[in-house]
């Protein structure tokens, strides 16, 4: 049996063993809530601004949107200063206040639209002196988010206007008003789309069918292997043309026709120079004068002809003109024509052979 020293020895250990755990058990406490920093060294700033915008004690204070602090006092300043109407006191982490250049500028923010919750904002300046213990941060003017928070009112308040007047329309909608409200209630359409669908579904079957033109074109091989035939020949006929058999290759792969084609036109071009140049026949017709003097006064030479003609001048215009010739012609022609009739009825008494003898 344990003697009563040892009794107590264990349990004074058991207790001490508690109590330590208790503590370790507050610590972790302590450490998870951020509500104690034992470890980290607090720095005290300050901001004046001319309206506390509902920031309260305990709110956070961020450097850019990272925590760094939190607001541990916001009070009337006693100052006259417009823009030092309040006062707030800060406490930044020590190992943030190297992130908080001397001309960072403080303001009060939100989390949301509504402005329910608040917080200190710091914007990082540029400069490249930090901010000293104690100090007092620039600050920016509070209405500015006001501003920004009656514009979000109205925006509200557009965006419960345009809801009412979505509610308006599909309330309309609903009791099939308007062109998309027949679309959406009237059967007319559904019983006009169903009708089509069957009638897509019949045109279908057609065409799975071997019923009709596009059926059998589309279900009968023989038009395929038509199809097949005249691709082969066209293949067939393509290699010829290739190897340059019948005329058409030999069109395409001969090069005769080409040379004979280049000398044709080396011919026509040289015969168009000469032509340009006044050579032969053709190319004095185009150039020399003479001959077109020669023509013209051909030309004035027969019209002097026909004028004189025309005039009944010399024997083809006796002819033409005076009709006494012609009466004379005329007499003669029909004295002519009584003798040819007077022949055939009688031939023998033109033909009579008288012999006399001396």
């Amino acid at each position: 049996m344990p003697s009563k020293e040892r009794v107590n020895m264990a349990q004074m250990k058991v207790g001490i063993l508690g109590i330590v755990a208790l503590a370790c058990v507050a610590l972790l406490v302590f450490l998870l809530t951020g509500d104690m920093h034992w470890f980290n060294k607090e720095i005290p700033l300050h901001v004046y601004t001319s309206d506390a915008a509902g920031l309260a004690k305990d709110s956070p204070v961020r450097i850019n949107g990272i925590q760094a602090g939190k607001v541990t006092q916001v009070e009337l300043s006693g100052d006259t200063d417009p823009a030092k109407i309040i006062r707030i006191d800060l406490v930044v982490d020590e190992d943030m206040m190297k992130q908080i250049p001397a001309d960072s500028i403080a303001r009060i923010s939100s989390d949301n639209l509504l402005g329910s919750t608040k917080f200190l904002q710091i914007s990082k300046g540029t400069s490249h002196s930090l901010v000293e213990p104690n100090a007092t941060l620039n600050s920016r003017s509070v209405p500015d988010f006001d501003a920004l928070t009656e514009q979000g009112y109205t925006i509200l308040n557009s965006l419960q206007l345009i809801l009412g007047k979505v509610q308006d329309i599909v309330g309309q909608v609903e009791v099939g008003k308007g062109t998309i409200g027949k679309l959406l209630v009237d059967e007319t359409l559904y019983n006009s789309l169903q009708a089509t669908v069957n009638q897509v579904q019949l045109l279908a079957t057609t065409l799975n069918s071997k019923n009709g033109t596009i059926g059998h074109l589309i279900n009968d091989d023989q038009f395929y292997n038509q199809l097949q035939t005249i691709a082969g020949q066209v293949t067939s006929l393509a290699d010829g043309l290739q190897k340059g058999e019948g005329t058409g290759g030999m069109l395409l792969k001969d090069p005769k026709l080409y040379n004979d084609a280049i000398k044709a036109v080396d011919e026509l071009n040289t015969m168009l120079a000469n032509l340009n140049a006044g050579k032969g026949t053709a190319g004095q017709l185009l150039n020399d004068d003479k001959i077109a003097r020669q023509l013209s006064a051909t030309l004035d030479k027969v019209n002097l002809t026909f004028d004189k003609v025309n005039s009944g001048q010399g024997t083809v215009g006796q002819l033409l003109v005076n009709p006494a010739l012609y009466d004379s012609v005329n007499g003669a022609t029909r004295e002519l024509q009584e003798t040819l009739k007077a022949f055939r009825a009688n031939p023998k008494k033109f033909l009579t052979i008288k012999l006399q003898l001396f």
